[in-house]
């Protein structure tokens, strides 16, 4: 049974990780960006790389910390839809934050808009949150090292099997946590990053990703 501690104990935690959040998204993303530039990768490029640092730095951090500190799903996932507004802001007004934000697409809101949504799926069937904190870990680590493979070699945004590689390998190893369904679900997971088209806001892999591993991991509990 949740308590006022619980909830207590998980606001104070979603601000400090909310404080992270930022300095990942307005510092260390554009430092990643600037560094990039003077390297002489092309701004779209250099774009991606910020996005990727987000995604290993920021979600990937405050993902695998879930099981161990958070007592219920309800705050991380409104500080999620929270942060999914935060994103969203800048495309509605079309001052984007360019070392990180694509006019193409909304992925990075997608991105936190589907955290929210497994996190409290996930709950819900296992109090643990492994079964929806493995999902997000293959978005956060995995899809941050497939891009970051593919654009050092193509700089720019690649389906390149290198990278789809690197994803599985980092998938494996997270979903290895999780038994034959954890790798199940990591070779799906891989396949679905590699099929789906890019600059797709329907078919947006840091929807499909999530979404398909943790039905897959789900399913597993029925078999």
């Amino acid at each position: 049974m949740l308590t006022k501690a619980d909830f207590l104990n998980d606001l104070i935690l979603a601000i400090l990780f909310s404080v992270w959040m930022f300095f990942v998204i307005k510092c260390l993303a554009r430092w990643t960006f600037d560094f990039a530039i003077k390297k002489g990768f092309p701004e779209k490029s250099s774009i991606y790389f910020g996005r990727k640092i987000i995604h290993i730095f920021g979600s990937g951090f405050v993902t695998l910390s879930v099981p161990f500190l958070f007592k219920e799903p309800f705050i991380p996932a409104l500080t999620a839809f929270l942060l999914a507004f935060y994103n969203f802001w800048p495309h509605k007004k079309g001052k984007l934050y360019h070392w990180f934000q694509d006019a193409n697409n909304i992925h990075e809101v997608n991105f936190c808009i589907m955290w929210g949504i497994i996190i409290l799926l996930g709950w819900f069937f296992d109090k643990t949150f492994w079964l929806g904190v493995i999902p997000l870990l293959f978005v956060s680590f995995g899809d941050g090292v497939t891009g970051i493979v593919r654009n050092l070699k193509y700089k720019k945004k690649n389906k390149g099997w290198e990278g789809s590689l690197a994803m599985l390998i980092c998938c494996i190893l997270i979903g290895a946590k999780l038994g034959l369904a954890g790798v199940v679900a990591a070779i799906l997971a891989t396949i679905v990053e590699k099929i789906l088209p890019m600059d797709n806001n329907l078919l947006d892999d840091n929807i499909w990703i999530p979404l398909v591993s943790f039905l897959t991991l789900f399913l597993f509990q029925w078999i």
